[in-house]
């Protein structure tokens, strides 16, 4: 449930509302607006007595969450949430992050070329993966941690923020001291003992969409990193599977103005892994952008045709580039800034 305050309500009352829950063992989330501030209950909510509640001063009502998520609703933090992931970049409203780089991290020369090339674009996060979970246990699995050095050399030749996935405690473990940014890919998107893990951390998570997910399940995979204190969730949307056979998955678009209902998270589009072939991208691209998405996560390479992974659906620097210039006047209609 949560507890909307009357509008100018004192901190002292806030504080009283807030005094009164956790004597009762339960938590509390505190959402201040512009006007309104909000009181989130998570726990066991028939340890509470309502009548008590709206005997405190300035409390104006109480409110049913229905959800089994809470610290991700939209009930509990009516205003949209922007996440900073350092002084110059930062994902959510009026903004439209690119993330772009490798699937795979192959070397450092391949790594670096890659940067420069994504940064000079328009391009403010490098993404590119460490560790690989492949469907095949003969495919390429990443460098591991030579892969993080990696990326933290790119990261401070370029200034480019980093994003890579993580698989594991170990990897997390690894990847904090390298990256800015940590990937909960979909194949783990409820393993959660790993969403647990990354939530114990201080860096902010994207967290990929399941693909065979509902919004629901999606929703409560973020609620697990942020039941553990770290409120720092992107979601990515990178296509569902269904029984259709032209693209790798399908993308689901409709899922962003669906989570705009229920959910303060930045969404951020990878339709890279959701078309699976490069022809594709772009026009999802421009779409994402138009559907109120915060952001793209993109696959480039420096040779796609000699990829360790996913070279089929990874732009070239040219068709990069073109995306970012066609990008700009479609993120201006929507008064976001690329």
């Amino acid at each position: 449930m949560i507890i909307v305050m009357k509008r100018g309500a004192a901190q002292s009352s806030i504080n009283a509302v807030s005094d009164y829950i956790e004597s009762k063992g339960l938590n509390v989330h505190i959402s201040k607006g512009t006007e309104l501030t909000i009181v989130g209950i998570v726990g066991d909510k028939s340890k509470i007595t309502t009548d008590n509640l709206l005997a405190l001063p300035d409390v104006e009502k109480i409110v049913p969450v229905s959800e089994s998520y809470k610290l991700a609703n939209i009930q509990f933090h009516p205003e949209e949430t922007t996440i900073k992931i350092n002084d110059n970049v930062s994902i959510g409203k009026n903004t439209f992050t690119v993330m772009a780089g490798p699937c795979a991290v192959e070397s450092l020369d391949q790594l670096m070329s890659t940067a420069i090339a994504v940064k000079k674009a328009g391009a403010t996060i490098l993404r590119g993966g460490a560790y690989k979970p492949r469907t095949s246990p003969y495919s390429f699995q990443g460098l591991g941690i030579e892969g993080l050095k990696m990326l933290k050399a790119a990261s401070d030749e370029t200034g480019l923020a980093t994003v890579t996935e993580v698989i594991s405690t170990a990897s997390i473990e690894a990847a904090v001291d390298y990256v800015d940014i940590l990937q909960i890919g979909a194949r783990n998107m409820q393993n959660f003992e790993l969403l647990k893990e990354v939530g114990r951390t201080n860096k902010p998570v994207l967290l990929k969409r399941g693909m065979c997910a509902t919004i629901d399940e999606w929703l409560n995979a973020a609620e697990y990193i942020m039941s553990e204190g770290n409120l720092n969730v992107i979601l990515c949307e990178r296509g569902i599977r269904t029984y259709g056979t032209d693209t790798r998955n399908t993308l689901d678009l409709s899922a962003v103005p669906v989570l705009r209902e229920h959910t303060h998270l930045p969404i951020i589009i990878d339709p890279s892994h959701a078309t699976g072939n490069y022809k594709y991208i772009k026009p999802m691209a421009l779409a994402a952008s138009a559907c109120g998405a915060d952001g793209l996560e993109i696959e480039v390479h420096n040779d796609p045709a000699h990829a360790l992974s996913d070279g089929a659906q990874s732009l070239t620097f040219e068709r990069f580039n073109d995306l970012m210039e066609t990008l700009k006047p479609y993120c201006d209609l929507a008064g976001r800034k690329l």
